[in-house]
Order: structure tokens, then sequence, then C-alpha cells
């Protein structure tokens, strides 16, 4: 086997021993940590925060429904439903 594709390998391997963790960081210190934690080669950050453009797409969703509930065409979830799902 040459020295290419073994090197192949042990990163393949790597990936699949890789952990996951969840970490909590005070608001204030988020930017900084992010940044901290993306400089180090070794580590995959996945951001679970919707980009501007998810925001706003749902947005218009939120208003488009909420339009066919004031019209009659849809019917809303009572609040108390909500509470209940979260």
């Amino acid at each position: 086997m040459d020295r290419n594709c073994r090197k192949d390998l042990q990163e393949q391997s790597a990936e699949q021993i890789m952990k996951q963790i969840t970490i909590k960081v005070p608001e204030n210190r988020y930017t900084f940590f992010m940044e901290l934690i993306k400089s180090l080669g070794f580590v995959q950050v996945e951001d679970e925060e919707d980009t501007k453009e998810e925001v706003i797409a749902n947005l218009r969703q939120g208003f488009k429904e909420m339009e066919l509930i004031k019209q009659g065409k849809s019917k809303g979830t009572p609040f108390n439903d909500f509470l209940d799902e979260l």
C-alpha cells in the first residue's frame, strides 16, 4: 500500500472515532469561543443557528400562514396546544 493511500485510510479512521460534545458558553463570550474552536484543525463545528436567508424565509412563511388564518382559509393552533408542544 502506498504512502498516500495509507494516509487517506488513517484520516478516514480518525473521522470515524470522533466524539461529539455539547458546550454551553455565556452569550458575551460566544463569538470569541467559536473563533477559538474553529481555529483548531481537528475540530468539526456544526453551527445550529439559522442563516439570515432562513430567518427571512421563516418570517415570510409565518406571515403567509397568519394571513390565511385571518381569511379563514386555515385554522390556527390554540395557544395552550402550542405551549404543550414545547
